[in-house]
């Protein structure tokens, strides 16, 4: 179903059925809340939150929604990855504002925002780099013309207030607890954007049983082969070996 001209758009999809048309602002909150689930078993879920709230922001310019709207059929499918001929960057702006919110340690909120298509950047390299990217007039024309479109609610970031001295780990668990960030962005990310463009792919994935009805098969199915075995000492040191998993 076809939204009104002026709604700023995340996706687009059609189909023999028509077009659909998924609200950026809708896309924005769920990544953001999807994201903060996946974070929240070790402690990264307001990170988490704000680096999907802000993900992409770049979609708010003009420009961005010329080109969604302009593409149809099966090619608005891919029309949220960047990198592409004529496609337009989105994903700089949400990454430019954390630095300016939240200073240094912004700088991880820009990692999983400006990588969230093309995997993690260096922040010192070559012209590719993270740091040419933020400080590239183009980037900051981004983010420009996001924060003049967006609506004022996505650029709340509340309360959050980073703090690094607080990461899992200190500096030796920075690398895995960023990453583990970036994996929780995106997923919820892909996730959101298949619950739109594919609705009964995304229902399957709820029909498989969870870890605790597995397990609990698995281990019925191992004592009835432990049942059965012959006592060997093959088979002793398989018991042994299995009671320390």
């Amino acid at each position: 179903m076809a939204t009104e001209c002026g709604a700023r758009l995340a996706h687009i999809h059609g189909d023999c059925f028509g077009i659909r048309e998924h609200l950026l602002d809708e896309h924005l909150r769920d990544v953001a809340r999807r994201a903060a689930d996946h974070a929240e078993a070790f402690g990264g879920q307001d990170w988490a939150y704000l680096a999907g709230l802000w993900h992409d922001l770049g979609k708010y310019r003009p420009g961005f929604q010329r080109y969604l709207r302009a593409a149809s059929g099966t090619e608005a499918e891919n029309a949220h990855i960047e990198g592409g001929a004529g496609r337009v960057s989105h994903s700089t702006a949400g990454a430019l504002l954390a630095c300016e919110r939240f200073g240094t340690p912004g700088r991880v909120l820009a990692y999983l925002i400006a990588s969230h298509h093309a995997g993690l950047y260096d922040w010192h390299s070559d012209s590719s780099s993270l740091e040419m990217r933020l400080g590239s007039d183009a980037g900051r024309t981004e983010l420009a013309e996001a924060l003049a479109a967006a609506a004022p609610p996505i650029l709340d970031h509340g309360d959050f207030a980073p703090d690094l001295r607080t990461v899992p780990g200190g500096s030796a668990g920075f690398a895995l607890w960023l990453r583990m960030l970036f994996s929780a962005l995106v997923d919820a990310d892909f996730l959101d954007t298949e619950a739109f463009m594919d609705e009964g792919k995304a229902a399957a994935r709820g029909a498989w049983p969870d870890l605790s009805t597995l397990r609990t098969a698995f281990d019925a199915h191992m004592a009835e082969l432990a049942a059965a075995a012959p006592d060997t000492p093959v088979n002793c040191l398989r018991a042994r070996i299995l009671a320390q998993c």
